[in-house]
């Protein structure tokens, strides 16, 4: 059974709907990351840079307990390990690395950014600006990539889309209004309505 570090942020719930699409079982340690315990010791021990989510992985490489962290490795390690997530098809694999890769380098960062400071207490409004304009570029991107297949990848529902509808579930944070993009709000309805997304959510609520 692996073991997950979590919250019920849009990077936290990656993990738990990984597991569920793939069918493996898990067991959720909730982080509470108002009290700090990620930065605790034995949490810097599976990640030092403090963040959720981790996992272990009792049966890791050569049968050894492994610890993962970072929500892009975590998921690129399960879909290469269990079968569900991952591609067939090569160039579809090629894809969904990229738009794993996508969210790690744009989504999330920009998302984040955008909407803490449209939250903080002292308002920087070029700061403001500049995230929520690159929050909106990013999902136009996936806009159009979305126009052409039903998937990140192509064909195949993916380790890419999981990766992605963390934060495009809730995407008013970053100041990002779905109606302006009607194939990624499209998408986000049919994954937030398969049984496997609905179980990991539920995990962590």
């Amino acid at each position: 059974m692996i073991d997950v570090y979590t919250a019920n942020t849009p990077n936290g719930v990656k993990v738990p709907i990984a597991l569920e699409e793939l069918g493996v079982p898990y067991r959720v340690h909730r982080i509470n990351l108002g009290a700090n315990e990620q930065k605790r010791p034995d949490f810097l021990r599976l990640n030092p840079n403090g963040r959720i989510p981790a996992i272990v992985d009792p049966d890791g490489p050569g049968g050894a307990p492994v610890s993962v962290f970072e929500s892009g490795a975590i998921l690129w390690y399960l879909a290469e390990k269990f079968p569900g997530l991952m591609p067939g098809d090569q160039v579809e694999r090629i894809r969904a690395l990229e738009y794993t890769f996508f969210q790690v380098g744009g989504i999330g960062p920009m998302f984040g950014q955008a909407g803490w400071f449209a939250r903080h207490s002292e308002q920087v409004p070029l700061a403001i600006d500049r995230y929520q304009a690159e929050a909106n570029r990013l999902t136009a991107v996936l806009e159009a990539r979305l126009q052409t297949v039903p998937w990140l990848a192509g064909q195949s529902y993916s380790v890419a889309d999981v990766m992605n509808f963390g934060w495009l579930r809730a995407p008013e944070y970053a100041g990002v209004r779905l109606e302006r993009y009607p194939s990624v709000q499209g998408w986000v309805k049919r994954i937030a309505t398969r049984s496997a997304v609905l179980r990991g959510l539920q995990a962590i609520a």
